[in-house]
């Protein structure tokens, strides 16, 4: 024991003995290993962790899977049961079927999120060159509906071509793109894309002026489920920027977001260089 009363290892080296099994001499040789000892058990604890984020995503996919199917047959019956008595009977009836369909397409939103977010890191990326100008481009189009119905306005510096895979980042602006509109102001949503060469990194920024973030929970919004406002009035899974923590971390980057409540957002995360093409 050390003098503060905290634990502490040593190894010791002792008796040199005679063939005839006496103690000839004693050597004996002591040193601390209490470090050496805390690092195993730290990597220990580390391999643990992993274990059971692996046991957990696992989980998440098959559970998600399996519960797609059911699921279905959900959706077909009830969509049967509206076409065969909506109207037919009196309102309330009418009232709860409109909640059946509502609370399976809900659950399917839910579960293709879950399941896009299990398979994020369970086989290797290939990563090639991607040209962010083109995923911006494919991005656009995949959220053409909603940037009309919404006027949105979404403007873009130079962007470069990076090592990534082009499909996850197509997910990642488009999530974050997204967020920019859904989550507005009473204004016209401007969104606007930035990219900084960072000596081995790219700093990528996407800022929105919409209705902010309180401060304190900047990293809480990262965590897989967590809503800061009411269904009723922002749909969504509270899925979408933990899989952009992941697909950013899965290139080996970090994100993170600087906002107030009422004066918008900015999202920025790095991206390593890889020019190996």
């Amino acid at each position: 024991m050390k003098e503060n009363g905290r634990q502490f290892y040593q190894s010791f080296l002792v008796p040199e003995l005679a063939s005839d099994g006496s103690v000839e001499f004693v050597l004996g040789f002591s040193c601390g290993i209490s470090d050496r000892i805390t690092n195993t058990e730290f990597s220990r604890w580390i391999e643990q962790l992993q274990n059971s984020n692996r046991e957990l995503e696992q989980f998440a996919y098959v559970a998600s899977h399996d519960l797609q199917e059911p699921l279905r047959k959900v959706k077909s019956f009830t969509e049967l049961l509206v076409e065969e008595y909506q109207g037919k009977l009196d309102h309330e009836a009418d009232k709860y079927m409109a909640y059946i369909v509502d609370g399976v397409f809900r659950m399917q939103s839910l579960i293709k999120d879950l399941l896009a977010y299990s398979r994020l890191g369970r086989s290797e990326l290939t990563f090639e060159p991607t040209d962010i100008a083109e995923v911006l481009e494919q991005v656009l189009e995949n959220l053409s509906v909603t940037i009309k119905e919404n006027h949105a306005v979404i403007t873009h510096d130079p962007l470069p071509t990076i090592s990534a895979n082009p499909q996850h980042m197509v997910e990642l602006f488009q999530n974050l793109i997204s967020n920019g509109i859904k989550f507005r102001s009473e204004a016209t949503p401007e969104i606007h894309i930035e990219a900084k060469l960072q000596e081995s990194k790219w700093l990528i920024g996407v800022r929105d002026n919409g209705i902010g973030i309180p401060t304190k929970y900047a990293e809480r919004i990262f965590s897989i489920f967590q809503r800061l406002h009411g269904r009723s009035k922002y749909p969504g899974t509270g899925i979408g920027l933990a899989i952009c923590q992941k697909i950013v971390q899965c290139h080996g980057g970090n994100i993170w977001v600087e906002s107030e409540s009422g004066v918008g957002s900015r999202f920025y995360f790095t991206l390593p260089i890889h020019q190996s093409w």
